[in-house]
């Protein structure tokens, strides 16, 4: 820190030095008004993460839980927008933007809190108040079979529009592209071999909406820290806890489909398309980053585990080099694990079955 006449001690530039104290911002009042030195300082509110005060008064004793905040929103902020250049130079760029269209413009909660403003895009609604859900709104299929795409008559009758999109490139990532006819912000993405109830589905749409910012689904796998070879695992046997739910039938917001197809780098693509597998790991990659959370597994039946563990990944899986690339990509590990199963109020209660909402489910 420095000071002098006419200057103010600046807030330590964020570094994994000082992650764990706390930031100080002295202002020296010898004469003329305080030069203020923070970064961000337009959007970024930083009595969050730092104690501003006259270096005339003495510190007070701060309590536990003061100090604690203050550090986690120092981790968030450095996490966010100070750990690497590239993200300096991004925070820059879309706070021009903010300024340039600030009718749609992101306000100050967005760039404070949770998942920050680089992830947090205006165009999508903040507000749970106004997400505009309808569950079974549009039935639409990504075609990307080599064989040729039957006629219409062939498809089933739905009480719903039904729209085929034959992928051009029959590229895997394509999976993820935010296509113009996606109008809910719910998402339930199936693989073609998926096996649902329309209970099961109800019940999944029903804790999604409660979770909308995670991903809520069946198929639940794991990563692990294997210290012989020195690398990180992944795996795909019931345990007592997960990091992962596959794609292959879960529910998630929109959103992340311009995230996965716009943020992540094109290497990552040409990888999940090369090995034509492995975008739902980097799909579960995306949305922990953001939200720092994990995702959600419900109830599941035994019959989607059988088929779908040997359908989906067979003996050898190349699910390593995939978990390894996104890390590098990352430069941390955000998979988090839970222990945590959301079942149905009286799941497999010695009670009677009238009582019971979903009542097919345990039958399954």
């Amino acid at each position: 820190l420095s000071g002098g006449k006419n200057r103010s001690f600046p807030v330590p530039f964020l570094h994994p030095l000082y992650k764990d104290n706390l930031l100080l911002h002295y202002h020296l009042f010898n004469s003329g008004p305080p030069k203020r030195m923070i970064f961000f300082c337009s959007l970024i509110d930083w009595r969050k993460a730092a104690i501003i005060g006259d270096e005339r008064l003495l510190l007070q004793a701060l309590q536990e839980h003061w100090i604690l905040a203050l550090r986690q929103q120092t981790q968030f902020l450095w996490d966010a927008y100070f750990s690497s250049v590239t993200k300096i130079v991004l925070t820059t760029l879309e706070i021009i933007h903010d300024r340039v269209d600030s009718h749609v413009s992101r306000n100050r909660l967005l760039w404070n809190s949770l998942p920050g403003g680089l992830y947090a895009l205006p165009q999508y609604s903040t507000d749970p108040a106004q997400r505009m859900i309808w569950l079974n709104a549009v039935i639409v299929v990504l075609w990307n079979c080599d064989k040729p795409l039957p006629p219409r008559n062939k498809w089933p009758s739905t009480s719903v529009p039904l729209t085929v999109i034959e992928g051009q490139t029959k590229m895997m990532s394509s999976r993820f592209s935010p296509h113009d006819v996606i109008l809910t912000d719910a998402i339930l993405s199936l693989d073609e071999d998926s096996v649902l109830s329309t209970n099961e589905v109800d019940f999944a749409f029903l804790v999604w909406q409660s979770f909308p910012e995670r991903i809520v689904g069946y198929p639940a796998r794991s990563h692990y820290w294997d210290s012989l070879r020195s690398r990180w695992g992944y795996t795909s046997k019931w345990t007592n806890d997960y990091s992962m739910v596959l794609t292959g039938a879960a529910f998630y917001h929109r959103y992340y489909h311009y995230l996965f197809t716009h943020y992540v780098p094109a290497s990552l693509l040409t990888m999940v398309d090369h090995m034509a597998n492995c975008e739902d790991i980097l799909m579960n990659f995306l949305v922990s980053a953001v939200t720092k959370q994990p995702p959600i597994k419900v109830t599941q039946k035994k019959q989607y585990k059988e088929t779908m563990m040997t359908a989906t990944w067979g003996p050898t899986p190349p699910s390593l080099l995939s978990i390894s690339d996104n890390h590098h990509w990352l430069g941390f590990m955000p998979l988090v694990h839970s222990q945590m199963r959301l079942d149905p109020v009286l799941f497999r209660d010695q009670v009677s079955i009238l009582r019971k909402k979903y009542r097919d489910i345990e039958k399954l």
